[in-house]
């Protein structure tokens, strides 16, 4: 029993550290100007949604807020088919070099992004897509790509075989038998790998300030990062962007999260 209660303890800890600095980040936020510089306070004497309002009326973060959900969405959807149908490939088929192709995959993982941002600009401009949210969208699923497909990689060799055999057999296609027998089964690697790509996507700065240049496709990071240069900032404005930045990638993991423990319990073969 106490080290049950000890466990918990701990637990709780671990958490109030973890979220400790995005509880204050929304106490200040939900103070007025004068309060924030006042003596300071965990819980505001006088609430307010006055620094959300104006951030919503006088900025451009609906916009920016746009941006990133489109851009983040894609980049997922992007990431997870390509991924996967790679990782099935080096786990089902086999062919001279099937290894060797896998290791060079994750050896691109090593190079960090802004060792490959003057290249990868210099061939989005002569593709023709600088300042668009394609050129985005295919930058991120560079970098995701490689720990997504070995992500992948792993679940689909713990998947037996046995069982598309037996969904062949019965006169399931491939297709059929990848979408309803091989996927469902990999759906923890799925949300893992959607979890990693959503959140590279959505809090990336370095090539959404290179690659974009007109306002109305900037993303949040870039667009917030603007709030700094004006001549006196605003805090209770940037902490409330900050709250409905974190808010979005809390509530995505949230929202998926059952499915990956549904999917770590669930067996391939029942007896």
């Amino acid at each position: 029993m106490r080290r049950a209660l000890g466990l918990y303890a701990a637990g709780g800890l671990l958490l109030l550290g973890a979220a400790f600095p995005f509880l204050w980040m929304l106490s200040t936020a939900l103070k007025p100007s004068g309060e924030i510089f006042a003596t300071p306070r965990f819980v505001p004497l006088h609430p307010t949604l006055e620094n959300f309002s104006r951030l919503f009326a006088d900025t451009g973060f609906l916009v920016f807020f746009r941006n990133s959900a489109a851009v983040a969405g894609a980049t997922v959807l992007l990431t997870l088919t390509v991924s996967a149908l790679g990782a099935y490939g080096l786990t089902r088929y086999r062919f001279r070099g099937r290894d060797s192709v896998a290791g060079l995959i994750l050896l691109t993982y090593m190079f960090a992004p802004i060792m490959i941002i003057i290249p990868f600009y210099i061939l989005v401009r002569q593709l023709g897509i600088v300042n668009t949210r394609l050129a985005l969208v295919l930058s991120y699923t560079t970098f995701c790509l490689p720990f997504c497909l070995w992500v992948l990689r792993a679940f689909f060799q713990s998947i037996p075989l046995e069982l598309e055999e037996a969904a062949l057999v019965d006169g399931a296609g491939r297709g059929r038998t990848v979408w309803y027998v091989v996927l469902p089964l990999a759906l923890p690697g799925l949300i893992a790998a959607a979890i990693f790509t959503f959140i590279l996507a959505w809090n990336d700065f370095l090539f959404a300030l290179v690659l974009i240049t007109s306002d109305e496709l900037k993303t949040l990071p870039v667009g917030v990062n603007d709030l700094f240069n004006a001549t006196i900032v605003d805090w209770g404005m940037i902490m409330a962007a900050g709250v409905m930045i974190t808010v979005p990638t809390v509530g995505f993991f949230v929202a998926v999260q059952r499915y990956l423990v549904q999917g770590w319990g669930a067996g391939g073969v029942k007896g």
